[in-house]
């Protein structure tokens, strides 16, 4: 009595281990798998099927241990319940039976839940906007800063400053340009220094010009830098800038609900629809009454682009089916905002033995970086050499400018110093002098700012006398 008992209590556990860790031995032979077209999860490559999805299914049935035969959905739809309470599409399949697993880009939503399985989610996603580029942003009151990075437009800043700095510095120190500091007014103020900068910087030019060696180096090594400089303003400029067809600033469902200028739809049927419709924010409301009273819906994936590139709609969607399409139509752009946050998921019959294996499975294939190389193999863009061509000018792109115009200042510098340096030498020959001594007097007679304030006097004194 006892050996009966304890047989049909190793039956009991038997069975239920195998009904929560199914061997592969245990799983159905071949599988039935029901999907939809749509890129890139599932397309034709001839006879058989590719895609995201179907890599997807081909290692995580190395995982679990089964094999399965693929079929595509009869009636084209994802699965949404009637009004007497029956499903279609590939939902409708594995609750009536007819397939043993369904997978796509099926978002899980409570509705699914309670009439098939799902597993964890193998992508994330949400709703967001897809539009054509020259509608989605409007122009900017600064948007004439975007050619440089804020790095790039400091570093411009600083090597101004730096080189009105030494023309003034220059002027002052070179005997060929200042002769006779007790008697002659130095044309070159720091205030006039910035000035002919400035004019310099914008190929306006502002006289008088340095006539020393020392100060000629510099406007010389100024000139270049401005002129590479602006030619690298003016492309970038013209590259990045936005059509002016459309003023129009859409960059969220707030915008949207706001304008009556572009249409706006979803998916017919789809989950995206349900978001709306089912939410309690007011914006989503709007959004959803208008697309019911505009009857703006799209009857498939593709529409929904064709129109967005077609201009003055913006098609409401999956995140993620959205990043697809502005891969591959490099006119469309996705509004940066994304809402309503859920996942794609496998569907199985309920109380399927195969799930939990199906869910730990795509767990460990996102741990190992499965699920993030699938999606930058589908999900790759033509779009990156467009991408490129508006990115702002960094500081590093023009560092051969700045060190070309460090050199030119340095050198002009040292030019001036040598200049000084000659005339103090002879002038210590003349005076018997230290060759120091003259040099620091000169020194000390050029830079002091009240020295020069005097000769402004002595000057305007004398004009009031004659």
């Amino acid at each position: 009595k006892v050996f009966v008992d304890t047989t049909v209590l190793v039956c009991k556990s038997y069975t239920n281990l195998l009904f929560l860790f199914p061997p592969s031995t245990s799983v159905q032979s071949e599988l039935r798998i029901t999907t939809i077209k749509q890129e890139p999860y599932t397309m034709s490559k001839g006879t058989q099927l590719e895609g995201f999805c179907m890599d997807l299914l081909s290692e995580v049935a190395k995982k679990v241990g089964f094999k399965y035969k693929v079929h595509l959905v009869k009636d084209g739809s994802y699965g949404r319940q009637d009004e007497s309470g029956n499903w279609n599409g590939m939902i409708g399949e594995v609750v009536r039976g007819e397939a043993d697993l369904a997978i796509a880009p099926l978002t899980l939503t409570a509705a699914r839940e309670k009439v098939v399985a799902m597993t964890k989610p193998f992508m994330q996603t949400g709703v967001s906007i897809l539009l054509r580029k020259d509608i989605s942003e409007g122009a900017g009151f600064f948007d004439f800063l975007t050619p440089f990075t804020a790095e790039t437009w400091v570093g411009i800043l600083i090597a101004y400053l730096g080189t009105a700095a030494c023309i003034f510095v220059a002027t002052r120190l070179s005997p060929c340009e200042w002769s006779q500091p007790l008697s002659e007014q130095n044309t070159f103020s720091f205030l006039h220094s910035l000035w002919y900068t400035a004019g310099a910087l914008t190929l306006q030019g502002a006289g008088p010009h340095p006539k020393a060696l020392s100060g000629r180096i510099i406007c010389c090594s100024w000139w270049l830098f401005t002129i590479v400089l602006l030619a690298c303003y003016f492309s970038n400029l013209s590259s990045s800038k936005t059509s002016d067809s459309s003023h129009l600033m859409v960059k969220g469902f707030e915008d949207l609900a706001n304008q009556d200028m572009i249409e706006y739809g979803c998916l017919a049927g789809s989950s995206t629809l349900a978001f709306f419709k089912n939410s309690n924010n007011p914006v989503y409301r709007r959004i959803y009454e208008h697309m019911e009273r505009t009857k703006s819906f799209v009857t498939s994936m593709d529409e929904g682009v064709r129109r967005a590139k077609e201009g003055n709609f913006a098609f409401i969607g999956e995140s993620v089916s959205l990043d697809l399409a502005v891969a591959r139509h490099c006119e469309l752009v996705r509004a940066h905002e994304v809402v309503g946050m859920r996942g794609y998921s496998i569907a199985a019959a309920l109380g399927s033995p195969i799930i939990k294996n199906l869910s730990v499975a795509i767990l460990q294939l996102s741990e190992a970086g499965e699920l993030a190389y699938l999606r930058s193999k589908w999900w790759a863009s033509s779009c990156i050499s467009d991408k490129a061509k508006s990115l702002a000018v960094q500081p590093h792109s023009l560092r051969g400018m700045f060190l070309v115009l460090s050199l030119g200042l340095g050198l002009g510098a040292l030019v001036a110093v040598l200049e000084l340096t000659s005339k103090s030498r002879r002038s210590a020959a003349e005076q018997k002098k230290s060759c120091c001594t003259v040099l620091s007097e000169e020194l000390s007679l050029r830079l002091r700012t009240s020295n020069a304030n005097k000769v402004q006097e002595n000057l305007e004194k004398d004009k009031e006398k004659a």
